[in-house]
């Protein structure tokens, strides 16, 4: 490929040392890099304005010739802190839940999760960009991202999504993955993935370049987030893909 390759990435604190990977390399070069929220990536995906992206993993399906192409991507075995569930009452008592609409995955994991391991029946409504204010008395919310870190402290039960799939299924989970919608070169995907193998080298830099004093960040990128896609991962987001697929 002669052009340089259009490569997007959600913009938020969990792909940074991936990012910073990427942008010290030489792959820097051979890229034009864009960052958005995950559904708006996933769309430009999916319309072809993008050749490959960091997209949620539900979106993989409606990508016409998607294929993943790095060994990387955001993952947990556990608690993952930033997808979750918010309410101020148990989740017995919930009623109504708003749906994050920066993320496809975590709004079909939250269904999945209400319907086959916590066996409840809701009101499913699409967020507003100002929903997380309206989250109260039985009305609770999907909150992703760096809003989710902001918000643990504010909400008196929090469901962590990632959490109770590990239970449910006893596999991890996959947010999200690199994938393209056309045939890249090998060299390029081995230097990408190394390049993406680099920035998790460089955690303590990154924790220097991004102040934010809600959740400590050391924790959350070496325990909470998981970036190599291992076999159980691997499991775990198959597994999911034919859950929303039937």
């Amino acid at each position: 490929m002669n052009s340089k390759i259009r490569v997007g990435a959600v913009s938020y604190l969990n792909t940074k040392p991936l990012l910073y990977g990427i942008e010290h390399s030489d792959i820097i070069n051979q890229i034009d890099l864009t960052c958005e929220y995950p559904a708006k990536i996933a769309e430009q995906l999916k319309s072809g304005d993008l050749d490959m992206a960091l997209i949620p993993v539900a979106a993989i399906p409606g990508i016409p010739g998607a294929n993943i192409v790095s060994n990387y991507g955001i993952a947990s075995h556990g608690n993952v802190v930033s997808v979750a569930i918010f309410s101020q009452v148990p989740i017995e008592e919930i009623t109504t839940v708003y749906l994050d609409y920066q993320s496809r995955t975590s709004v079909r994991l939250a269904q999945l999760l209400l319907e086959r391991h916590w066996e409840k029946t809701v009101i499913f409504k699409p967020a507003t960009e100002h929903y997380i204010d309206h989250i109260n008395g039985t009305d609770a919310g999907v909150i992703i991202g760096d809003r989710a870190l902001q918000q643990l402290h504010k909400f008196e039960y929090v469901y962590d999504l990632s959490a109770a799939w590990k239970a449910h299924t006893g596999l991890d989970f996959v947010f999200a993955a690199w994938v393209a919608n056309k045939p890249l070169p090998d060299t390029f995907k081995t230097a990408f993935d190394n390049a993406n193998a680099e920035g998790l080298q460089h955690i303590d830099t990154v924790i220097e370049q991004n102040h934010f004093p809600w959740y400590d960040l050391g924790t959350y990128y070496r325990e909470n987030i998981q970036y190599l896609l291992d076999d159980n991962k691997k499991r775990g987001m198959d597994l999911f893909l034919n859950l929303i697929r039937s």
